[in-house]
């Protein structure tokens, strides 16, 4: 029986877990338009992700995806305030990156 509320994705490239991170960024509730980039966080050793249209910066419990970009490019999904919410961003994150597929 789990606990916790974070879920670890293996995706396999940097770019599927940009891709990923754009697509939960596009179904948050707000932000929506912003597209995420990977940067140096003061604390880290590799580039961090992270994907946030929260209404309080940094409340991960309502919607949100990071991750660093290294091997195996894990991406943390966590949060989601509704069922109905998390389902669509969840949706809306593979669609990024089946096209990510489909471009290649």
């Amino acid at each position: 029986v789990r606990g916790d509320i974070i879920q670890a994705i293996e995706l396999g490239s940097a770019d599927k877990l940009i891709a990923f991170c754009g697509g939960i960024q596009k179904y948050s509730p707000v932000d929506s338009f912003a597209a995420p980039e990977p940067w140096d966080m003061p604390g880290y050793a590799d580039k961090i992700i992270m994907a946030a249209g929260t209404f309080v910066q940094g409340a991960s419990i309502e919607f949100s995806a990071d991750g660093p970009l290294r091997a195996p490019y894990n991406v943390y999904l966590q949060g989601g305030l509704t069922f109905e919410h998390a389902i669509i961003g969840i949706m809306g994150a593979a669609q990024a990156v089946l096209d990510l597929d489909e471009t290649d």
